[in-house]
């Protein structure tokens, strides 16, 4: 285990160096909210030709619907507790080998089809803690455009500058390494032991 701090963008170079187990912290400008709509969104301007109104290359994605107000006719994040990331796992893959972002966040991990995406791109995956989504805003020092409002606070794409924002766990690597997969084979082989204990048949 070790602990970097990174500033957006991030390198390829620098995604590479992560293995599960790390912790991170990032600062910077390239740190974009996005959840379904918004990648579906992506996905299909980049169909067409057309380009976001950021660029994701190097970029921190978090999975997130925050909470915010103004004050002061300025946007601030009061809460962003992150979202179930497996929600995305439909556009993730293609998210990453299009788009090319760096850190990908959320809670609960994701499937096959990103752990290999990001093994492809060079691209982690870090889990936040779910349930301190004011501690996350802390670290969500300032939103400077609230884009594709049309969509709703929650979906829109909220394009922040982040000041030490982590404490984030790699918890998926561009290694092939997955804490989540490891857990769900731990507790797949548990269980089947408790069960065959009690003569129960999975």
């Amino acid at each position: 285990m070790a602990e970097y701090h990174f500033t957006t963008p991030i390198s390829e170079e620098d995604a590479r160096k992560l293995k599960v187990g790390d912790v991170i912290y990032v600062s910077g400008e390239h740190v974009y909210t996005a959840r379904d709509e918004a990648h579906e969104r992506a996905l299909h301007m980049y169909e067409k030709g057309e380009a976001p109104p950021v660029d994701f290359e190097g970029s921190v994605v978090y999975h997130v619907g925050p909470v915010a107000w103004q004050k002061g006719g300025k946007w601030q994040i009061v809460s962003a507790g992150p979202t179930t990331s497996i929600r995305m796992e439909l556009f993730e893959d293609e998210f990453l080998r299009k788009y090319k972002a760096r850190v990908i966040i959320g809670k609960g991990g994701m499937g096959e089809k990103t752990l290999a995406a990001l093994k492809e791109v060079g691209a982690v995956y870090c889990s936040f803690t779910g349930g301190c989504g004011a501690l996350a805003a802390k670290g969500l020092k300032e939103v400077r455009a609230y884009e594709w409002s049309d969509l709703g606070m929650p979906e829109a794409l909220w394009v922040i500058t982040a000041e030490k924002f982590g404490p984030l766990l790699v918890t998926m690597d561009s290694h092939g390494g997955s804490l989540h997969k490891v857990m769900d084979d731990r507790v797949s082989a548990r269980k089947a032991e408790v069960y065959a204990k009690i003569g129960i048949k999975d």
